[in-house]
C-alpha cells in the first residue's frame, strides 16, 4: 500500500504510514492507523475511489 499522511489530533503532529485499514462507518471511508505517539487510532478519511483502490 503507498504511504498516507495522518493527523495526530492528541500529538498534535502529522506522520505518514504505509500500514493502515480501509473502514467504512455511516456511507464514509476512512484510513485507520495506529498513532506514533500513544496507543490510540488515527483517521483519515478518503474518497470512495481511493477506498476501493485501497481495499483491493
Amino acid at each position: 500500500m503507498p504511504e498516507l499522511e495522518f493527523y495526530d489530533v492528541k500529538s498534535k503532529s502529522k506522520f505518514k504510514s504505509a500500514d493502515f485499514s480501509v473502514k467504512e462507518k455511516s456511507g464514509r471511508f476512512f484510513a485507520v492507523t495506529k498513532s506514533k505517539s500513544g496507543p490510540h487510532e488515527c483517521w483519515r478519511v478518503l474518497s470512495k475511489d481511493q477506498a476501493a483502490k485501497f481495499k483491493k
